[in-house]
C-alpha cells in the first residue's frame, strides 16, 4: 500500500501501530494425533487484520510458516475464524477480506511419531485508514513425547506421505512475469537441470578472461572517503583552533628544532594510530555476513537514520556532542606526568577527545557509510586510514614549516559555524537514506522515490537559504549582514542542485542522486516510457522461462541497499544500447541478496566446513553467489546459458556504456553459438 509518511514521525508512528494488534495462541487436542493451533487477536478500534484469501497484488494475508518440524506435519492450509467482512477496497482496486476488533487463525496439525517438536509462527498484515503495520510475526512452539507409536505412527507416517505426494497448486516464486510460460517451463524442470543450475562455474569465468572486481574499486573509494571526512573534519572550530597551538608547544618543549620536528611528526603519526585502531574494533565487531545482514537490518538502519538526526542537530546549534571532561583531564594529566613516545601517544588521545563533539559526527557518518557500503572486511580499517591520514597531515607540515603557523592562528571565525551548520544539513540528507533501505528491503513504502525527492529538494533548498542569509541558527553572528563570495557560489549550487531534482517528481531520472534515491520503480507518477525492469526476481523460475524461450539469461545480483546498483541502473541501463540488448535478447533476472522475504522453510547449507542456515530470499541468492560465481559483492552481472553454464567473465560497477555492450554483446555470441 502506497502511503507516504512524514519521515519525522516513521519511528514514533512504528512503535504506536505494533501496539494495535495484540494476539494469543493456544493449542487444542482434536483427536489423539492431531492438534489444532489457534491464534486469536485482539484488534483496536480502526484498525483492520486481513484474511488469508486476500488475491495477489493486495495486502499481506495472514500465513502460517514453518522454521522447524520433526514428528509434525500440516493438515490444510491456515483458516480464518468468524467475522470476516469483505469490502471494495479503492487502493488496491479489488475486494479484500479482513477482521476487525477480533480475528481467529486455525492451523491443524498431524502428529506423525511419538516425540514431535514445531517450531512455526503466524504471519499477518494490518492497516487502519492511515498507517499500515510491516509483516508482523507470532510465534509458535508445538513440542511433546505423546504422539502416536506403533501401527498409529506407522499409519500416520503413510497418510502424511500421500498428502505430501498430492500435487500442490503452483505458488508465486517472487517472479514480476509468472505467466503460465514460465510456470509451466518450470513444473517440467528435471533434477539434472537443477543440479546444473547450482553447479560451480567460478573456473569457466576465469577462462573468459580476468574477473572484473568491485571489492578493489570499493576499498579505494572508502579510503577517499575517509581522506574527504578527514579535511572537513580540519576546518570545524573543534580542531582547525588546536593545531597550531599542539605543533607550537612541541617546537617550544623540544632543546633543538630537529627534535621538536620529530616530535611533531610522531603526533602526527599516533593520530593515525588511534583512529586506525577505531576501525580496527569496528571491524572486529562486524565480519563480512554481518555487514550484508546489517546493511538492510530494519532496527539498524532506522537507528542510524535517528543517529544522524542528532548528529545534524549537534551540528546545526541544537546541542554539543561532548565526551565527559574527567575523561580528557585524566588523559591530560596522564601525558603531563610521562616521557617519550608514551606522551606523545597521551597527548595525541588527549586531542582526539578534546575535539570529538565535532569529528565524532563525521567519524560516525563514514563509519555508518563503510559498514553499510563497503562489503569488506577491511572497509572501516581503511576508511578510518584516510580519515586519520588528512586529520595528522597538518601537523606534520606546521612541524616542517613553523613559520605557516603566524597565518593558521589568524584562521578561524564565522566560516568554521558556517562548515558545521552545512554538514548538518548533508547529514540530514543522508539520514533519509538509511530509513528508504530499510524501506525497500521490507517493502513498506513509506519513502517511495518522489517522497524521498521531496525530502531533498526542500533540504538543499533550505540550505541554499542558510547559505545566502536568510535564514540563521544559534551560533550564527546575528549581526552579520555580508556574505562571502565563497559562501554565494556554494549557495547558489545548492539552489541549482534542488532545482536539478524537481523533474525527478515526474519520472526523470536525475543520475545525479540516482545512488541514494530509491529505484525508480517505486515512484506513482512517472511520465518517462524509457525503463528497463527484470522479468524475473527468482532464478529458477528466470532460468526455465529462458530455456522455454530460447535466450540466454543475464543475472543480476543487486541489493535493494546498494549504492553502485542504483547508479548502473540509471546510468548503463537506462542507455538505448543496454535497454535493447536486456530487453529483446536476454531474459533479465535480478536476485536481491538482501530481501527479507521469508522462505516457505528454512535451508540448511554448509559454506567453507561451517553450517549455516538460508532463512530469507536474500539469504538464497547470496549462498547462490557465494558458491557457484565465488563473490559476495554487489552489483555482479554474469550471463549464462540454460544450463546454467558462465558465458563470460562477471562484470561489476564500471558506467562505461560501450564496454558493458560489449560484454553483453560476447556473452550473447557465445550463447548463439
Amino acid at each position: 500500500m502506497k502511503r507516504v509518511l512524514s519521515f519525522f514521525l516513521f519511528a514514533l508512528t512504528a512503535v504506536v501501530a505494533l501496539a494495535q494488534v495484540n494476539f494469543s495462541v493456544s493449542q487444542k487436542r482434536v483427536s489423539p494425533t492431531e492438534i489444532d493451533i489457534i491464534f486469536k487477536g485482539t484488534i483496536a478500534q480502526g484498525w483492520h487484520v486481513y484474511s488469508t484469501t486476500v488475491g495477489e497484488g493486495g495486502p499481506i494475508r495472514a500465513s502460517f510458516n514453518i522454521d522447524k518440524k520433526d514428528g509434525v506435519e500440516l493438515v490444510g492450509k491456515l483458516k480464518d475464524g468468524p467475522g470476516i467482512k469483505t469490502e471494495q477496497d479503492p487502493i488496491f482496486d479489488m475486494p479484500v477480506s479482513f477482521f476487525e476488533r477480533n480475528c481467529t487463525f486455525t492451523q491443524r496439525v498431524k502428529l506423525t511419531k511419538k516425540d514431535y517438536n514445531l517450531k512455526a509462527y503466524l504471519e499477518f498484515g494490518a492497516c487502519n485508514d492511515e498507517n499500515c503495520l510491516p509483516p508482523t510475526a507470532v510465534d509458535v512452539t508445538v513440542k511433546g513425547a505423546d504422539g502416536p507409536t506403533g501401527d498409529d505412527a506407522k499409519a500416520a507416517e503413510e497418510e502424511a506421505a500421500k498428502e505430501e505426494a498430492e500435487p500442490v497448486a503452483a505458488t508465486d516464486t517472487t517472479s514480476t512475469a509468472s505467466d503460465s510460460l514460465a510456470l509451466a517451463a518450470l513444473a517440467n524442470v528435471d533434477s539434472t537441470a537443477l543440479d546444473g543450475w547450482y553447479a560451480p562455474v567460478i573456473d569457466q569465468m576465469k577462462s573468459y578472461g580476468e574477473e572484473n572486481s568491485a571489492s578493489g574499486k570499493s576499498l579505494w573509494y572508502i579510503f577517499l572517503m575517509g581522506l574527504v571526512g578527514g579535511f572537513i573534519a580540519l576546518v570545524t572550530p573543534c580542531v582547525w583552533p588546536i593545531i597550531p597551538m599542539t605543533v607550537s608547544f612541541f617546537l617550544k618543549r623540544a632543546d633543538d628544532k630537529a627534535k621538536g620536528i620529530r616530535d611533531a611528526v610522531l603526533y602526527g603519526v599516533n593520530i593515525v594510530v588511534i583512529y586506525v585502531a577505531l576501525g580496527l574494533i569496528v571491524t572486529s565487531i562486524f565480519g563480512t555476513n554481518a555487514l550484508n545482514d546489517l546493511s538492510t537490518n530494519a532496527i539498524f538502519n532506522i537507528f542510524l537514520f535517528l543517529l544522524l538526526l542528532v548528529f545534524a542537530a549537534s551540528f546545526m546549534g541544537g546541542f554539543e556532542i561532548t565526551l565527559p571532561s574527567s575523561w580528557s583531564n585524566k588523559i591530560d594529566a596522564k601525558a603531563s606526568s610521562t616521557t617519550g613516545l608514551l606522551s606523545i601517544f597521551l597527548m595525541a588521545l588527549t586531542r582526539a577527545v578534546v575535539s570529538f563533539s565535532c569529528t565524532g559526527p563525521i567519524i560516525g557518518f563514514l563509519l555508518v557509510e563503510v559498514t553499510t557500503e563497503g562489503g569488506s572486511f577491511l572497509a572501516p580499517t581503511v576508511g578510518m586510514l584516510g580519515f586519520a591520514i588528512a586529520l595528522a597531515l597538518p601537523f606534520t607540515l606546521f612541524a616542517l614549516f613553523p613559520t605557516w603557523l603566524k597565518k593558521a592562528r589568524g584562521t578561524g571565525g564565522e566560516w568554521m559555524n558556517v562548515v558545521k551548520v552545512v554538514l548538518g544539513f548533508v547529514e540530514l540528507a543522508f539520514a533519509l537514506k538509511f530509513l528508504s533501505v530499510a524501506d525497500l528491503a521490507y517493502g513498506w513504502h513509506i519513502l517511495d522515490r518522489e517522497a524521498f525527492l521531496c525530502l531533498w529538494i526542500a533540504i538543499f533548498g533550505l540550505l541554499a537559504a542558510y547559505l545566502f542569509g536568510w535564514i540563521k541558527f544559534p551560533h550564527d553572528d546575528p549581526d552579520a549582514k555580508n556574505i562571502g563570495v565563497t559562501r554565494f557560489f556554494i549557495g547558489l549550487c545548492s539552489l541549482a542542485f534542488s532545482i536539478y531534482m524537481i523533474p525527478g517528481l515526474w519520472g526523470a531520472p536525475c543520475k545525479a542522486v540516482s545512488a541514494f534515491a530509491p529505484p525508480i520503480t517505486t515512484q506513482d507518477f512517472n511520465l518517462d516510457p524509457v525503463h528497463v525492469e527484470p522479468k524475473f526476481r527468482d532464478y529458477e523460475a528466470g532460468m526455465a522461462y529462458a530455456k522455454q524461450a530460447g535466450k540466454p539469461v543475464l543475472l543480476d545480483f543487486t541489493g535493494f541497499g546498494c549504492v553502485n546498483c542504483r547508479k548502473m541502473e540509471l546510468a548503463v541501463w537506462h542507455d538505448a544500447k543496454v535497454r535493447d540488448l536486456l530487453n529483446k535478447d536476454y531474459v533479465l533476472v535480478s536476485l536481491y541478496v538482501d530481501d527479507k522475504t521469508r522462505l516457505p522453510e528454512p535451508i540448511e547449507v554448509e559454506v567453507g566446513g561451517k553450517k549455516r542456515t538460508l532463512r530469507t530470499v536474500g539469504d538464497k541468492w547470496s549462498y547462490l553467489q557465494e558458491t557457484k560465481f565465488g563473490a559476495n559483492t554487489q552489483p555482479q552481472y554474469i550471463p549464462v546459458d540454460n544450463a546454467g553454464n558462465a558465458l563470460n567473465h562477471s562484470t561489476s560497477y564500471d558506467e562505461d556504456v560501450d564496454k558493458y555492450v560489449r560484454f553483453l554483446r560476447q556473452g550473447l555470441e557465445r550463447y548463439n553459438k
